[in-house]
């Protein structure tokens, strides 16, 4: 009995203190162990990275003139039944004339329900959405559950095959993620799952894609990716026409800064632009001289960028065009859409603001693509639908 006594008495507050305090320090020292194996495992990916060399890019040459901008058309992208929340849009071309679009919708971001929906484009108005991605057929595809769905970015090959890129969560929030591809045959009605990219050496975790692809001279491309666990910073992997990843690259130094969008301005020289994580609160710029393979941080732009995602895109004309949050007096982070215009990449002028709402509304994560003599402009509205916007282009001494 007594010794029952002795073992089921109260600690003293001295022993619960230093119990405590050694729980303490052991949780201090497992986080700092965990921050170092983040560390060391990026530094070793990085530093012992070896590919081959990268294909030159695939860049028309330019039409001489300026560039005049006329809206045409501003609709939403038909809902699907039972979905209030939608968000962030990726267009593609088909070789037919077509337009994909790609976009999760759901009751909120992260819910169960969420899937990713597809419609197409033909003769001036939106087909139907249809799913093209949801929890259960990519936990089918993969052979193990999934738990979140986000962001999708789609590229088209030049024989119709259109390869899919979805970030998905089996545990955790979105620093978590892993990347799916999944590829179609029948421009984009129905997918298959392809493989679970091999991203990080970390469980294969925290890799996210935002923005659209370029093309390779090969039939390859490049797609801009970004890494958010602890520390951000933007990435790119490179695909063969099989669509098979052949090397990544990282963009610049930086590790505040996430979803690159990426613009070719010579069959060697490509620019990223970021969305900044830092209190710089300026949109972050890169430039690659070989195709991608090594990059150097530029300083940052006379644009604000309040943690916002940016598209950007080269014309036929040589300008690049760039959708971006503008942050006015009165206004929110997200609240203005802005279209700018450069000749350089650096010195930007505002051709028109795409939305400009109240303070709290939001229009975000734009993507644009040209066909033909038409600036296609998709982005989240409101969080509730995908609106879409038609700019017809004139090119020549004569626009404005």
């Amino acid at each position: 009995m007594e010794f029952w006594l002795r073992a089921s008495a109260p600690a003293s507050p001295e022993r619960s203190s230093a119990r405590a305090g050694s729980l303490s320090v052991l949780g201090k020292l497992l986080c700092v162990a965990a921050v170092l194996a983040i560390f060391g495992s990026e530094y070793l990916r990085w530093s012992r990275l070896a590919h081959e060399a990268p294909a030159r890019m695939t860049l028309a040459p330019a039409q001489p003139g300026k560039v005049s901008f006329t809206p045409r058309l501003h609709s939403l992208l038909p809902a699907p039944p039972n979905a209030p929340s939608a968000h962030a849009s990726a267009l593609t071309p088909l070789p037919d004339g077509r337009i994909a679009a790609f976009w999760w919708a759901g009751s909120r971001e992260g819910g169960p329900d969420v899937k990713v929906y597809a419609a197409h484009w033909k003769d001036g108005k939106w087909s139907t959405p249809w799913v093209v991605a949801s929890r259960e057929s990519l936990g089918a595809g993969l052979g193990y559950g999934v738990r979140r769905i986000g962001n999708p970015v789609a590229w088209t090959s030049a024989d119709g095959r259109v390869d899919l890129f979805v970030v998905t969560t089996g545990m955790g929030g979105w620093a978590t993620s892993r990347l799916v591809q999944l590829a179609s045959q029948d421009l984009g009605k129905t997918f298959k799952v392809k493989r679970l990219l091999p991203m990080s050496p970390l469980f294969n975790t925290s890799v996210l894609v935002r923005n659209s692809a370029v093309s390779l001279a090969d039939g390859g491309w490049l797609l801009p990716m970004y890494f958010e666990i602890g520390i951000k910073y933007p990435m790119m992997m490179a695909f063969d026409q099989r669509g098979d990843p052949r090397w990544m690259s990282r963009i610049g130094a930086r590790i505040t800064t996430l979803q690159p969008t990426i613009v070719p301005v010579s069959p060697s020289e490509v620019h990223a632009w970021m969305r900044d994580a830092s209190d710089e609160q300026r949109i972050q710029h890169a430039r690659s001289t070989d195709a991608g393979e090594n990059w150097d941080d530029l300083p940052a732009l006379d644009l604000p960028n309040q943690g916002t995602s940016l598209s950007a895109l080269r014309l036929s004309n040589g300008s690049v065009v760039l959708l971006h949050n503008h942050v006015v007096p009165g206004g929110s982070d997200r609240s203005t859409l802005r279209l700018s215009i450069s000749e350089d990449g650096r010195s930007w002028k505002r051709v028109t603001d795409i939305e400009q709402g109240k303070a709290g509304e939001e229009f975000s994560y734009p993507d644009l693509h040209q066909v033909g003599k038409e600036l296609h402009i998709t982005y989240t509205s409101r969080r509730q639908a995908i609106a879409h916007h038609v700019y017809d282009l004139e090119f020549g001494d004569a626009a404005r």
